[in-house]
């Protein structure tokens, strides 16, 4: 049964989908955190020109791939060149990997909802986060016991995850996504409606968006926004090409992609003004400047946000609106990364959605486990930082590189202007050869240079061997290694039957 038989029910339907893949908890911690480092309001220029020369052209190469060769990641490739399959199995496991250890910040966030209700919290919001809450243990390697709350709300949200994949792509994630989408900008324009009208709140939004223009002389700045761009579209690890694969063979290829980047980047601009509008409260309320209170991260969602929350008015309301904002947001990138693998699975052992989708999450809870032990945030912090670095970022520089320069890319914008009411110009060809390649190889290599000579984050070097470094070479060995597999056992039945 290939996965290819379903299809969105509407444009929208695709469009809130793939919407809710891209907007999830890096639009609400990491982008305002860049905008503040990197130039204020200057920002905006690298990161507009990131996203015309980098986020637009890659995403409609991701939604032309789906929407001409149909089906998981791996299928696709093979569809390609059979010698390409392993880097559609290399995508799958970066997404697996991801699923494991994002579902359990959205597990944290549930259980943040019912804090916010009492403000359970307390005062001292840092350790309530680390100690009471996750206690957390000294090590990455110190298990310690099994935090049974942490637990009980991961395997609520990956009950989510299966109601929703179990029931396909129109009834399941179509239908989730229309709800969570109006959901999560209403929830978001609620916050920030009440919260510009507070003592500060504007200066804090004007501190964000305050322009430095000096910052544009930097190149960091500019890798910082091609770096944003690339992580906030969910780009390079399948998803987008399967998602697109559904699409109806009359769908509109580019001004797909350019909705879905467009809604992107505004909600990350909305997210920004209520982040900032809340520390630009904090700290008119505790006397100090934005710089003492300002962080991003898991800090910033789980340590600094509550504490700001205790000084609002309505604070029990506030603070179950901003979880609840969360809690939506991580499910509907969860949601969709989940697809992506089980699309993969489908179309490897042909079977049913219903038996994939079990299978998958059923794995998913055995093996993210470990992310509701004490040490789940120690270990959770270094396997994200490997695989989105290492993982991500190199799946997508490959099948830039593969796509652009061994493959015909100029047949595939004719196909994507056939379908499409906006024609791609050369500017898609030159950005995909030239400028994307060349910025995502410049940060691959200042990456892994900086980890191999600075160990990441302080921790000890064995920690960071066998979560980061062996999980981001293993799937990649263990995407090629799928292949040849494949490949032996095609041949060994080959010459079965002759």
């Amino acid at each position: 049964m290939s996965n290819t038989q379903e299809t969105w029910g509407s444009r929208v339907g695709f469009i809130m989908a793939a919407v809710g893949s891209a907007i999830g908890l890096g639009n609400i911690w990491r982008f305002p955190y860049m905008v503040y480092e990197n130039g204020g309001g200057a920002f905006l220029i690298p990161y507009m020109v990131a996203l015309l020369t980098a986020g637009i052209p890659l995403l409609i190469l991701e939604y032309g791939m789906g929407h001409k060769f149909r089906g998981s990641a791996p299928r696709i490739f093979t569809s390609i060149s059979r010698k390409w399959e392993w880097i559609g199995w290399w995508q799958v496991l970066v997404a697996f990997v991801i699923s494991l250890y994002y579902v359990a910040v959205v597990g944290w966030a549930i259980s943040y909802v019912g804090f916010a209700v009492t403000q359970a919290w307390g005062t001292n919001t840092g350790e309530f986060f680390m100690n009471t809450f996750l206690n957390i243990s000294d090590s990455p390697t110190n298990f310690g016991g099994m935090n049974w709350p942490v637990f009980g709300a991961i395997l609520l949200a990956w009950g989510v995850c299966w109601v929703v994949l179990f029931s396909g792509v129109k009834a399941g994630i179509e239908r989730a996504s229309k709800f969570f989408m109006p959901v999560l900008f209403l929830l978001v324009l609620a916050i920030v409606g009440r919260v510009l009208f507070l003592p500060g709140a504007v200066q804090g939004v004007d501190w964000l968006f305050k322009p430095d223009f000096s910052a544009l002389g930097k190149g960091s700045v500019w890798i910082a926004a091609y770096g944003q761009i690339f992580y906030t579209l969910g780009a390079g690890f399948s998803i987008m090409i399967t998602y697109a694969g559904y699409l109806p063979k009359k769908s509109d290829v580019t001004n797909n992609a350019f909705l879905t980047v467009f809604i992107n980047c505004g909600f990350s601009m909305l997210a920004g003004i209520m982040i900032f509008g809340v520390l630009g409260y904090m700290a008119a309320a505790k006397g100090v400047g934005i710089s003492e209170v300002v962080s991003s991260g898991v800090g910033l969602c789980f340590v600094t946000i509550p504490q700001a929350i205790n000084f609002m008015p309505m604070p029990k309301v506030l603070g179950t609106l901003f979880f609840c904002a969360i809690v939506v947001a991580g499910l509907s990138s969860q949601i969709s990364i989940c697809e992506a693998c089980v699309a993969a699975i489908r179309d490897k052992f042909q079977i049913s959605r219903r038996k994939a989708v079990s299978a998958y999450c059923i794995t998913g809870i055995l093996a993210g486990a470990v992310f509701a032990s004490n040490a789940g945030l120690l270990v959770l912090d270094i396997v994200d930082h490997f695989v989105m670095n290492f993982g991500v970022l190199m799946t997508g520089l490959v099948e830039i590189v593969a796509m652009s320069w061994f493959f015909n890319l100029e047949g595939l914008r004719r196909h994507i202007n056939a379908v499409s009411d906006f024609a791609l110009g050369r500017w898609w060809n030159f950005s995909l050869k030239f400028v994307t390649p060349l910025l995502l190889g410049y940060m691959a290599i200042k990456n892994f240079i900086g980890d191999v000579t600075t160990p990441y984050g302080g921790y000890p070097q064995h920690a960071l061997t066998m979560f980061g470094w062996s999980i981001a070479v293993g799937i990649l060995l263990l995407g090629w290694l799928i292949q040849v597999t494949k490949n032996s056992d095609s041949l060994a039945t080959a010459q079965r039957e002759c």
